[in-house]
């Protein structure tokens, strides 16, 4: 039973996630903890890498089909910070892990950071038409922000959707479709790093071998079901759909929050 839910919840979450243009990390992680089925790492363990097929199946889709929008020479920088930045990421969740004897504090620290940075990603998209965009291209800064990047998704284990869209939006001015495939890339390559360092630290939390198989498929089939609706309703229906999942996140980090506290 406990397998059916998650596989349901993952499947469910990849199909949101991809019309949103979101990814389903964002919904799974939380959605996983209210349930309290896992213990906190392994939520984070199983929804890093669920991310990781989803975001691995689409990006090699895009180059095999030739139709990759992903900014090569910027976005190679970005991905170098990630890799860096998912390397912190899963230290700073294992050093706050060892630090409190009870893995719900930890719960509670995440379900706060993803609240601060889903009302923010929130708040930029009710109002980005009266921000004024940046268009960066330094190395430097561009390996900086991929590393905040990467640091904040692994930690929080959700592939890091919302603040990666908002964060390419914002500072090198990307439209939706361009975001939303170099924000997969990102995601790809932070999250084989995460997941590297936890098996090479031998901090492999338990699961269940076939829940995380089934959650990898449901991730990557999910995530083709929401992109063929995604093209096929209106851009005002899918901002509308983007808005509420932001709040339904928000409502469930504080119900996280309390449970855990």
């Amino acid at each position: 039973m406990v397998t059916a839910i998650s596989l349901l919840i993952c499947l469910a979450a990849s199909a949101l996630g991809a019309i949103c243009e979101i990814g389903g990390g964002v919904i799974i992680k939380p959605v996983l903890d209210s349930l309290g089925i896992y213990s906190v790492s392994t939520v984070n363990f199983l929804s890093g890498c669920t991310v990781l097929s989803m975001s691995g199946y689409t990006v090699l889709k895009g180059l095999r089909d030739t139709d990759s929008s992903v900014d090569w020479g910027r976005t190679s920088f970005l991905a170098v910070g990630a890799a860096l930045g998912g390397l912190l990421g899963k230290e700073l969740f294992s050093q706050i892990s060892e630090l409190f004897a009870a893995s719900e504090t930890v719960g509670a620290i995440q379900a706060v950071c993803l609240f601060i940075i889903t009302l923010g990603t929130l708040l930029y998209t009710l109002n980005k038409q009266r921000i004024p965009t940046r268009n960066l291209h330094g190395r430097m800064v561009c390996i900086l922000i991929g590393f905040f990047l990467g640091a904040s998704s692994s930690f929080l284990g959700i592939g890091g959707g919302p603040i990666n869209l908002v964060v390419l939006f914002y500072f090198f001015s990307m439209d939706t479709k361009t975001a939303a495939q170099n924000s997969l890339y990102i995601i790809l390559i932070s999250q084989i790093s995460s997941l590297l360092l936890t098996v090479l630290s031998g901090s492999v939390p338990p699961f269940s071998l076939p829940t995380l198989l089934g959650m990898a498929v449901c991730g990557v089939l999910g995530g083709i079901a929401g992109r063929c609706v995604n093209r096929r309703i209106p851009s005002a229906t899918v901002d509308r759909l983007f808005i509420g999942m932001m709040g339904l996140i928000l409502a469930i980090c504080v119900y996280n929050y309390l449970r855990f506290t």
